[in-house]
Protein backbone atom coordinates (compact mmCIF):
# COMPACT_ATOMS: atom_id res chain seq x y z
CA UNK A 1 0.00 0.00 0.00
CA UNK A 2 0.98 3.04 -1.07
CA UNK A 3 1.59 5.74 2.13
CA UNK A 4 2.66 9.49 2.70
CA UNK A 5 5.10 10.74 4.82
CA UNK A 6 4.32 9.76 8.39
CA UNK A 7 2.59 12.00 10.83
CA UNK A 8 5.04 13.83 12.88
CA UNK A 9 4.63 16.28 15.44
CA UNK A 10 8.25 17.44 15.84
CA UNK A 11 10.49 18.23 12.75
CA UNK A 12 13.87 17.78 13.78
CA UNK A 13 14.92 14.73 12.65
CA UNK A 14 17.68 11.82 12.74
CA UNK A 15 17.44 10.84 9.04
CA UNK A 16 15.71 12.35 5.93
CA UNK A 17 12.30 12.34 5.44
CA UNK A 18 12.20 10.30 2.70
CA UNK A 19 13.30 6.59 4.56
CA UNK A 20 12.88 3.02 2.89
CA UNK A 21 10.81 0.94 4.47
CA UNK A 22 10.78 -2.53 3.54
CA UNK A 23 11.27 -3.55 -0.61
CA UNK A 24 10.61 0.30 -1.40
CA UNK A 25 10.92 -0.85 -5.35
CA UNK A 26 7.73 -2.77 -4.76
CA UNK A 27 5.71 -0.66 -2.39
CA UNK A 28 7.39 2.98 -2.52
CA UNK A 29 7.05 3.63 0.98
CA UNK A 30 7.92 7.33 1.54
CA UNK A 31 8.46 8.27 5.06
CA UNK A 32 9.39 10.31 7.99
CA UNK A 33 11.79 8.56 10.37
CA UNK A 34 11.58 8.39 13.69
CA UNK A 35 7.46 9.06 14.04
CA UNK A 36 4.86 6.51 13.53
CA UNK A 37 2.98 5.91 10.47
CA UNK A 38 -0.18 6.19 11.55
CA UNK A 39 -2.06 9.61 12.93
CA UNK A 40 -2.19 8.79 16.99
CA UNK A 41 -5.42 9.19 18.69
CA UNK A 42 -5.61 12.91 18.37
CA UNK A 43 -5.50 13.01 15.06
CA UNK A 44 -8.04 10.66 14.49
CA UNK A 45 -10.11 12.32 16.92
CA UNK A 46 -9.60 14.97 14.65
CA UNK A 47 -9.98 13.66 11.73
CA UNK A 48 -13.85 13.31 11.96
CA UNK A 49 -14.17 16.86 12.11
CA UNK A 50 -12.79 17.56 15.89
CA UNK A 51 -16.53 18.78 16.35
CA UNK A 52 -17.31 22.49 16.76
CA UNK A 53 -14.07 22.84 18.03
CA UNK A 54 -12.37 22.91 15.06
CA UNK A 55 -12.05 25.76 13.00
CA UNK A 56 -12.30 25.89 9.09
CA UNK A 57 -12.47 28.22 6.52
CA UNK A 58 -11.42 29.15 2.82
CA UNK A 59 -12.74 26.15 0.56
CA UNK A 60 -12.50 23.79 3.40
CA UNK A 61 -15.53 21.65 3.33
CA UNK A 62 -16.32 18.54 5.15
CA UNK A 63 -14.28 16.84 2.96
CA UNK A 64 -11.47 18.38 1.37
CA UNK A 65 -8.95 21.14 1.43
CA UNK A 66 -8.73 23.21 -1.62
CA UNK A 67 -5.00 24.00 -2.33
CA UNK A 68 -3.98 26.41 -5.74
CA UNK A 69 -1.07 25.77 -8.07
CA UNK A 70 0.36 28.63 -10.28
CA UNK A 71 2.73 27.19 -12.68
CA UNK A 72 4.69 27.68 -15.67
CA UNK A 73 3.92 24.68 -18.22
CA UNK A 74 4.60 26.59 -20.90
CA UNK A 75 7.13 29.68 -20.51
CA UNK A 76 10.38 29.76 -20.02
CA UNK A 77 9.88 27.54 -16.14
CA UNK A 78 8.16 24.94 -18.58
CA UNK A 79 10.13 21.98 -18.04
CA UNK A 80 10.65 23.19 -14.43
CA UNK A 81 6.94 24.26 -13.88
CA UNK A 82 5.86 19.73 -15.08
CA UNK A 83 8.26 18.58 -12.16
CA UNK A 84 7.45 20.93 -9.58
CA UNK A 85 3.93 20.05 -10.05
CA UNK A 86 3.82 16.69 -10.63
CA UNK A 87 6.20 16.32 -7.65
CA UNK A 88 2.84 17.75 -5.59
CA UNK A 89 0.86 15.93 -6.83
CA UNK A 90 2.60 12.28 -5.91
CA UNK A 91 2.97 14.22 -2.67
CA UNK A 92 -0.68 14.70 -2.33
CA UNK A 93 -1.91 11.53 -3.73
CA UNK A 94 0.54 9.66 -0.88
CA UNK A 95 -0.91 12.01 1.53
CA UNK A 96 -4.36 11.29 1.18
CA UNK A 97 -4.28 7.61 0.82
CA UNK A 98 -2.41 7.97 4.21
CA UNK A 99 -5.26 9.61 5.84
CA UNK A 100 -5.53 13.48 4.77
CA UNK A 101 -5.56 16.03 7.11
CA UNK A 102 -8.64 16.01 9.62
CA UNK A 103 -10.69 13.65 7.73
CA UNK A 104 -10.27 15.85 4.44
CA UNK A 105 -8.44 15.29 1.31
CA UNK A 106 -6.46 17.59 -0.39
CA UNK A 107 -7.18 18.96 -3.67
CA UNK A 108 -4.71 20.65 -5.92
CA UNK A 109 -6.42 23.17 -8.66
CA UNK A 110 -3.53 23.72 -11.55
CA UNK A 111 -3.07 27.25 -13.32
CA UNK A 112 -0.67 27.73 -15.81
CA UNK A 113 0.39 31.55 -16.35
CA UNK A 114 3.33 30.73 -18.99
CA UNK A 115 5.57 32.86 -16.84
CA UNK A 116 3.44 35.70 -18.17
CA UNK A 117 2.73 38.51 -15.54
CA UNK A 118 -0.71 39.30 -16.69
CA UNK A 119 -1.93 35.70 -16.58
CA UNK A 120 -0.17 34.99 -13.45
CA UNK A 121 -1.60 37.84 -11.44
CA UNK A 122 -5.22 36.99 -13.05
CA UNK A 123 -4.76 33.17 -11.74
CA UNK A 124 -3.85 34.20 -8.31
CA UNK A 125 -6.86 36.31 -8.56
CA UNK A 126 -9.43 33.37 -9.97
CA UNK A 127 -8.20 30.70 -7.15
CA UNK A 128 -7.34 32.76 -4.34
CA UNK A 129 -10.95 33.02 -2.89
CA UNK A 130 -11.36 29.54 -3.42
CA UNK A 131 -8.14 27.51 -1.87
CA UNK A 132 -6.83 27.62 1.76
CA UNK A 133 -3.38 28.49 -0.07
CA UNK A 134 -0.68 27.91 -2.78
CA UNK A 135 2.16 25.17 -2.31
CA UNK A 136 3.19 26.10 -5.51
CA UNK A 137 3.59 29.33 -7.30
CA UNK A 138 6.51 30.26 -10.00
CA UNK A 139 8.16 33.67 -10.70
CA UNK A 140 9.39 35.92 -8.34
CA UNK A 141 8.21 38.77 -9.47
CA UNK A 142 4.59 37.68 -9.99
CA UNK A 143 4.17 36.34 -6.24
CA UNK A 144 5.71 39.92 -5.15
CA UNK A 145 3.16 41.99 -7.55
CA UNK A 146 0.47 39.86 -5.64
CA UNK A 147 2.40 40.31 -2.22
CA UNK A 148 0.59 43.30 -0.47
CA UNK A 149 -2.68 41.50 -1.33
CA UNK A 150 -1.57 38.33 0.38
CA UNK A 151 -0.25 40.07 3.57
CA UNK A 152 -2.95 42.41 3.55
CA UNK A 153 -6.71 40.82 3.30
CA UNK A 154 -5.65 37.15 1.93
CA UNK A 155 -3.43 35.74 4.57
CA UNK A 156 -2.95 32.51 2.59
CA UNK A 157 -0.13 30.70 2.80
CA UNK A 158 2.16 30.58 -0.19
CA UNK A 159 5.29 28.75 -0.81
CA UNK A 160 6.83 29.62 -3.80
CA UNK A 161 9.21 28.34 -6.58
CA UNK A 162 11.20 31.69 -6.39
CA UNK A 163 13.82 32.70 -4.15
CA UNK A 164 13.94 36.75 -4.43
CA UNK A 165 15.20 38.34 -0.97
CA UNK A 166 12.75 40.86 -1.61
CA UNK A 167 9.97 38.43 -0.72
CA UNK A 168 11.06 38.22 3.01
CA UNK A 169 9.41 39.67 5.86
CA UNK A 170 5.94 38.42 5.02
CA UNK A 171 4.50 35.73 7.56
CA UNK A 172 1.88 34.26 4.56
CA UNK A 173 5.15 33.51 2.20
CA UNK A 174 7.58 31.54 2.75
CA UNK A 175 10.73 29.90 0.18
CA UNK A 176 12.62 27.18 0.82
CA UNK A 177 16.32 27.86 0.73
CA UNK A 178 18.58 30.39 0.67
CA UNK A 179 17.45 33.14 -1.42
CA UNK A 180 19.18 34.89 -4.76
CA UNK A 181 21.16 37.40 -3.04
CA UNK A 182 22.97 34.79 -1.07
CA UNK A 183 23.38 32.19 -3.23
CA UNK A 184 25.15 34.83 -5.66
CA UNK A 185 27.40 35.59 -2.47
CA UNK A 186 28.47 31.67 -1.66
CA UNK A 187 29.04 31.61 -5.71
CA UNK A 188 31.73 34.12 -5.66
CA UNK A 189 33.11 32.45 -2.20
CA UNK A 190 33.15 29.61 -3.94
CA UNK A 191 34.79 31.08 -7.39
CA UNK A 192 37.62 32.69 -4.52
CA UNK A 193 38.48 29.42 -2.96
CA UNK A 194 39.01 27.31 -6.10
CA UNK A 195 41.49 29.81 -7.38
CA UNK A 196 38.98 31.26 -10.53
CA UNK A 197 39.28 34.72 -9.83
CA UNK A 198 41.26 36.95 -7.27
CA UNK A 199 41.91 40.22 -5.78
CA UNK A 200 40.89 42.86 -8.79
CA UNK A 201 39.34 40.69 -11.06
CA UNK A 202 36.30 41.04 -13.01
CA UNK A 203 33.56 39.19 -13.10
CA UNK A 204 30.38 39.35 -15.24
CA UNK A 205 26.79 38.82 -14.38
CA UNK A 206 24.39 38.40 -16.81
CA UNK A 207 20.89 38.38 -15.32
CA UNK A 208 16.85 38.91 -15.50
CA UNK A 209 15.67 42.40 -15.54
CA UNK A 210 13.37 42.58 -12.74
CA UNK A 211 12.88 41.10 -8.97
CA UNK A 212 14.87 37.56 -9.16
CA UNK A 213 17.92 39.29 -11.45
CA UNK A 214 18.18 42.20 -9.44
CA UNK A 215 18.25 40.64 -6.07
CA UNK A 216 21.02 38.02 -7.22
CA UNK A 217 22.88 41.30 -8.48
CA UNK A 218 22.75 42.81 -4.81
CA UNK A 219 24.56 39.76 -3.91
CA UNK A 220 27.19 39.24 -6.54
CA UNK A 221 28.06 42.97 -5.88
CA UNK A 222 28.30 42.67 -2.26
CA UNK A 223 30.20 39.55 -2.28
CA UNK A 224 32.63 41.00 -5.06
CA UNK A 225 33.20 44.83 -2.58
CA UNK A 226 34.16 41.98 -0.20
CA UNK A 227 36.80 40.04 -2.14
CA UNK A 228 38.49 43.22 -4.10
CA UNK A 229 36.26 42.41 -7.36
CA UNK A 230 34.87 44.02 -10.06
CA UNK A 231 31.22 42.53 -11.22
CA UNK A 232 30.38 43.73 -14.97
CA UNK A 233 26.78 43.12 -14.83
CA UNK A 234 24.48 42.44 -17.94
CA UNK A 235 20.46 42.97 -17.96
CA UNK A 236 18.31 40.74 -19.90
CA UNK A 237 14.95 40.12 -20.36
CA UNK A 238 13.42 36.47 -20.22
CA UNK A 239 12.47 36.73 -23.72
CA UNK A 240 16.19 36.80 -24.80
CA UNK A 241 17.63 33.76 -25.55
CA UNK A 242 20.48 35.04 -28.28
CA UNK A 243 23.98 35.15 -25.40
CA UNK A 244 25.75 36.77 -28.31
CA UNK A 245 25.78 40.29 -27.61
CA UNK A 246 27.02 39.44 -24.09
CA UNK A 247 29.52 37.24 -24.27
CA UNK A 248 31.09 39.58 -26.26
CA UNK A 249 30.76 42.39 -24.19
CA UNK A 250 32.17 40.59 -21.55
CA UNK A 251 34.93 39.27 -22.96
CA UNK A 252 35.79 42.60 -24.02
CA UNK A 253 36.31 43.33 -19.82
CA UNK A 254 38.13 40.44 -19.76
CA UNK A 255 36.36 38.76 -17.31
CA UNK A 256 37.44 35.63 -15.17
CA UNK A 257 33.89 34.19 -14.69
CA UNK A 258 30.61 34.98 -15.11
CA UNK A 259 27.17 34.42 -12.92
CA UNK A 260 23.91 33.58 -14.30
CA UNK A 261 20.74 34.48 -13.25
CA UNK A 262 18.39 33.68 -15.86
CA UNK A 263 16.76 30.74 -17.45
CA UNK A 264 17.85 27.02 -18.94
CA UNK A 265 17.93 28.43 -22.48
CA UNK A 266 20.09 31.54 -21.83
CA UNK A 267 22.56 29.29 -19.66
CA UNK A 268 23.01 27.10 -23.11
CA UNK A 269 23.34 30.14 -25.19
CA UNK A 270 25.67 31.69 -22.94
CA UNK A 271 28.09 28.70 -22.13
CA UNK A 272 28.04 27.60 -26.18
CA UNK A 273 28.91 31.30 -27.57
CA UNK A 274 31.56 31.52 -24.74
CA UNK A 275 33.21 27.94 -25.83
CA UNK A 276 32.90 28.98 -29.32
CA UNK A 277 34.05 32.25 -28.78
CA UNK A 278 37.57 31.51 -26.77
CA UNK A 279 35.68 33.26 -23.82
CA UNK A 280 36.88 29.73 -21.35
CA UNK A 281 35.91 31.07 -18.04
CA UNK A 282 33.67 29.46 -15.31
CA UNK A 283 30.15 29.92 -15.27
CA UNK A 284 27.76 29.96 -11.84
CA UNK A 285 24.61 29.94 -12.01
CA UNK A 286 21.09 30.56 -9.26
CA UNK A 287 19.88 27.59 -8.73
CA UNK A 288 16.75 28.31 -11.43
CA UNK A 289 19.41 28.18 -14.34
CA UNK A 290 19.70 24.88 -15.49
CA UNK A 291 17.81 21.49 -17.11
CA UNK A 292 19.16 18.55 -17.84
CA UNK A 293 17.74 18.33 -21.54
CA UNK A 294 20.97 21.10 -21.82
CA UNK A 295 23.12 18.35 -22.21
CA UNK A 296 22.25 17.11 -25.28
CA UNK A 297 22.26 20.19 -27.09
CA UNK A 298 25.50 21.81 -28.62
CA UNK A 299 25.85 23.35 -25.55
CA UNK A 300 26.25 20.18 -23.83
CA UNK A 301 30.18 20.04 -23.56
CA UNK A 302 30.55 24.07 -22.69
CA UNK A 303 28.10 23.23 -19.69
CA UNK A 304 30.24 19.83 -18.65
CA UNK A 305 33.17 21.82 -18.79
CA UNK A 306 32.59 25.20 -17.71
CA UNK A 307 28.81 25.19 -15.69
CA UNK A 308 28.16 25.21 -11.85
CA UNK A 309 25.29 25.87 -10.21
CA UNK A 310 24.54 27.45 -6.15
CA UNK A 311 21.22 26.23 -4.93
CA UNK A 312 20.12 24.64 -1.41
CA UNK A 313 19.15 21.00 -2.21
CA UNK A 314 21.25 18.00 -3.44
CA UNK A 315 20.17 16.91 -7.29
CA UNK A 316 17.91 14.70 -7.84
CA UNK A 317 20.57 12.32 -9.10
CA UNK A 318 22.14 11.64 -5.92
CA UNK A 319 22.66 8.50 -4.01
CA UNK A 320 21.86 9.90 -0.57
CA UNK A 321 18.30 8.48 0.65
CA UNK A 322 16.17 11.22 0.34
CA UNK A 323 16.74 12.22 -3.81
CA UNK A 324 17.28 8.04 -4.58
CA UNK A 325 13.88 7.20 -3.18
CA UNK A 326 12.18 10.51 -4.38
CA UNK A 327 13.56 9.39 -7.77
CA UNK A 328 12.16 6.24 -7.84
CA UNK A 329 8.96 7.50 -6.68
CA UNK A 330 8.74 9.89 -9.25
CA UNK A 331 10.03 7.38 -11.93
CA UNK A 332 7.42 5.01 -11.35
CA UNK A 333 4.60 7.03 -11.22
CA UNK A 334 5.89 9.09 -13.90
CA UNK A 335 7.21 6.43 -15.94
CA UNK A 336 9.54 8.24 -18.98
CA UNK A 337 9.15 12.10 -17.32
CA UNK A 338 12.41 14.03 -17.18
CA UNK A 339 14.13 14.12 -13.60
CA UNK A 340 15.30 17.42 -12.10
CA UNK A 341 15.76 19.73 -8.98
CA UNK A 342 12.07 20.56 -10.03
CA UNK A 343 11.17 17.44 -8.19
CA UNK A 344 12.46 17.79 -5.31
CA UNK A 345 11.60 21.64 -5.29
CA UNK A 346 7.97 20.55 -5.81
CA UNK A 347 8.14 17.92 -3.54
CA UNK A 348 9.69 20.08 -0.58
CA UNK A 349 7.49 22.84 -1.14
CA UNK A 350 4.31 20.21 -0.53
CA UNK A 351 6.07 18.57 2.73
CA UNK A 352 6.22 21.57 4.46
CA UNK A 353 2.96 22.64 3.58
CA UNK A 354 1.47 19.32 4.77
CA UNK A 355 3.57 19.61 7.57
CA UNK A 356 2.04 22.90 8.32
CA UNK A 357 -1.20 21.76 7.72
CA UNK A 358 -0.93 18.79 10.22
CA UNK A 359 -0.04 21.23 12.87
CA UNK A 360 -2.80 23.16 12.04
CA UNK A 361 -5.02 20.51 12.24
CA UNK A 362 -3.49 19.18 15.60
CA UNK A 363 -4.10 22.85 16.91
CA UNK A 364 -7.73 22.35 15.74
CA UNK A 365 -7.22 25.63 13.32
CA UNK A 366 -7.65 24.89 9.93
CA UNK A 367 -7.87 28.09 8.73
CA UNK A 368 -5.33 30.41 6.64
CA UNK A 369 -4.27 32.25 9.96
CA UNK A 370 -4.43 28.75 11.42
CA UNK A 371 -1.73 27.55 8.72
CA UNK A 372 0.22 30.13 8.81
CA UNK A 373 0.97 29.92 12.90
CA UNK A 374 1.51 26.37 12.54
CA UNK A 375 4.32 27.06 9.79
CA UNK A 376 6.20 29.73 12.06
CA UNK A 377 6.28 26.63 14.57
CA UNK A 378 8.72 25.04 12.75
CA UNK A 379 12.02 25.64 13.59
CA UNK A 380 14.38 23.03 12.47
CA UNK A 381 13.39 20.98 9.19
CA UNK A 382 15.16 18.25 7.64
CA UNK A 383 13.53 17.13 4.46
CA UNK A 384 16.41 14.97 3.40
CA UNK A 385 18.20 16.83 0.79
CA UNK A 386 20.86 17.97 2.29
CA UNK A 387 19.93 21.12 4.27
CA UNK A 388 18.30 21.71 7.57
CA UNK A 389 15.48 24.79 7.42
CA UNK A 390 14.22 27.13 9.83
CA UNK A 391 10.92 28.71 9.11
CA UNK A 392 10.30 30.45 12.35
CA UNK A 393 11.88 34.15 11.03
CA UNK A 394 9.81 35.84 8.18
CA UNK A 395 12.38 38.19 7.83
CA UNK A 396 15.26 35.86 7.47
CA UNK A 397 15.58 33.00 4.95
CA UNK A 398 15.45 29.16 5.39
CA UNK A 399 18.97 28.92 5.25
CA UNK A 400 22.18 30.78 4.21
CA UNK A 401 23.65 27.59 3.08
CA UNK A 402 24.63 26.62 -0.58
CA UNK A 403 25.43 23.63 -2.31
CA UNK A 404 27.84 23.75 -5.68
CA UNK A 405 26.30 21.38 -8.54
CA UNK A 406 27.76 20.69 -11.74
CA UNK A 407 26.37 19.06 -14.57
CA UNK A 408 27.06 15.25 -15.59
CA UNK A 409 25.44 13.43 -18.08
CA UNK A 410 25.68 10.28 -16.76
CA UNK A 411 24.05 11.55 -13.61
CA UNK A 412 20.05 11.16 -13.13
CA UNK A 413 19.20 14.91 -13.39
CA UNK A 414 21.64 15.90 -15.21
CA UNK A 415 23.74 16.98 -11.86
CA UNK A 416 26.30 15.64 -9.36
CA UNK A 417 27.58 17.51 -5.72
CA UNK A 418 30.89 19.98 -6.66
CA UNK A 419 30.97 21.11 -3.03
CA UNK A 420 28.81 20.59 -0.09
CA UNK A 421 26.77 22.56 1.79
CA UNK A 422 28.59 25.61 3.24
CA UNK A 423 27.82 29.30 4.14
CA UNK A 424 30.42 31.88 2.94
CA UNK A 425 31.53 34.22 5.88
CA UNK A 426 30.30 37.16 3.52
CA UNK A 427 27.07 35.23 3.56
CA UNK A 428 27.02 34.93 7.25
CA UNK A 429 27.24 38.48 7.95
CA UNK A 430 25.00 39.78 4.95
CA UNK A 431 22.04 41.77 5.86
CA UNK A 432 19.35 40.52 3.20
CA UNK A 433 17.73 42.67 0.73
CA UNK A 434 14.74 43.76 0.89
CA UNK A 435 13.63 41.96 4.30
CA UNK A 436 11.24 43.88 6.65
CA UNK A 437 11.81 42.88 10.30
Amino acid sequence: MLKTPYRHHTVRRQRPRLAAVAAIAATLALTAAGCSGKANDDDAAEGDGGGSELRVGDGVTATTVPLGVLTDMTGVYATLGKSVTQAQQLYFDRFNADGGVCGRTVELTVRDHGYDPQKAVSAYTELEPEVLGFPQFIGSPYVAAVKDRIDGQDKGLVIPQAWSATLLGSENIRQIGATYDMEMINAVDFLVRQGAVGKGDRIGHVYFEGDYGENALAGSEYAAEAAGLTVVGKKIKATDQDMTAQVTSLAKAEVSAVLMSAGPRQSASLAGVAAASGLDVPIVGSNPTFAPQLLETAAGPALLKNFHVSTSTLPIGSPEPGPAELAAAYEKEYPGELLDTGVIAGWSAADLFGEALQRACKAKNLTREGVTEALLSIDSMDTGFGITHDFSDPAEPSTRESLILRPDAEAKGGMVVAEEAFTATAAADYAVAGAEG
